[in-house]
C-alpha cells in the first residue's frame, strides 16, 4: 500500500511538474509585453520630417537667387540721374553694359520666381503645373543658360566701373549690381548641380 501511495504521489508531481502553465518558458510565465507609446512615433514621425531633403535645399537657393538679382536690378534703376562735368545726364540706360546687366537681372528674377513659384505648387499640388520630368530638364538647362548670362554682365560691367569717376553717382550702384550679380551667378550655379544631380537620378533609376 505504501507503494501505491509513493508511486501516486510521484505521478502527480511529474503531471504537475509538466504542465503548460508552470513551465518558465510558457506563455503564462512570461511578463506581459509594453504597450507602445503614441508619442515614440510621432517623435520618429516629426524626426523624419524635420529632415531637410534636397527639395528643401532647392527652395532656398531659388528664394536666394530671387533676392540676389532683385537687388541686382534695383541698384542700378533707384538712383537719380544726376549731371556729370560736361552737363549730360548720367543714367544707367545711356551705358550699353549697365543696360545689360540691368536686363540680365530683369531675366534672372522672372525666372527665379517661375522657379520658386513651380516648387511652391509642387508642395501645394505636386506636379499640377509641369511634369516633374519635364520640370528636371528645363531647370537643368535654364540654370546653365541664366548663369552664364549673370556671369558674362558680371564681367562686362567691371571695365565701365574701373573708367567710371569716383563722383560718379552710378559707380556705387553698379558696383552693388555686379556684386549681386555674381552672387546669383554662384547661387544659380548650385541649383544647376542640383537639377542634374535630380536629372541624373531620374534617368539612372
Amino acid at each position: 500500500m505504501k507503494e501505491e501511495g509513493n508511486v501516486t504521489v510521484i505521478a502527480q508531481r511529474m503531471i504537475s511538474g509538466a504542465s503548460p502553465s508552470s513551465t518558465p518558458n510558457s506563455p503564462a510565465s512570461q511578463p506581459p509585453l509594453p504597450t507602445p507609446s503614441p508619442y515614440s512615433f510621432s517623435v520618429a514621425s516629426t524626426r523624419l520630417r524635420s529632415r531637410p531633403t534636397i527639395y528643401a535645399y532647392d527652395l532656398t537657393l531659388r528664394s536666394m537667387a530671387l533676392l540676389f538679382s532683385f537687388i541686382s536690378a534695383l541698384s542700378l534703376a533707384a538712383p537719380s540721374p544726376t549731371r556729370t562735368k560736361r552737363g549730360a545726364i548720367s543714367r544707367f540706360y545711356d551705358n550699353p553694359q549697365l543696360t545689360y546687366c540691368f536686363t540680365v537681372s530683369i531675366l534672372a528674377f522672372i525666372y527665379s520666381a517661375f522657379q520658386l513659384f513651380k516648387r511652391v505648387s509642387d508642395i501645394a499640388y505636386r506636379g499640377v503645373l509641369i511634369s516633374d520630368m519635364t520640370s528636371d530638364y528645363l531647370s537643368f538647362i535654364l540654370d546653365q543658360l541664366a548663369g552664364y548670362l549673370l556671369v558674362s554682365s558680371s564681367s562686362v560691367i567691371i571695365p565701365v566701373i574701373q573708367q567710371m569717376d569716383s563722383h560718379n553717382s552710378l559707380r556705387k550702384p553698379a558696383i552693388v549690381a555686379v556684386c549681386m550679380s555674381f552672387t546669383a551667378f554662384v547661387v544659380l550655379a548650385v541649383s544647376a548641380l542640383l537639377s542634374g544631380y535630380k536629372l541624373c537620378k531620374r534617368i539612372i533609376w
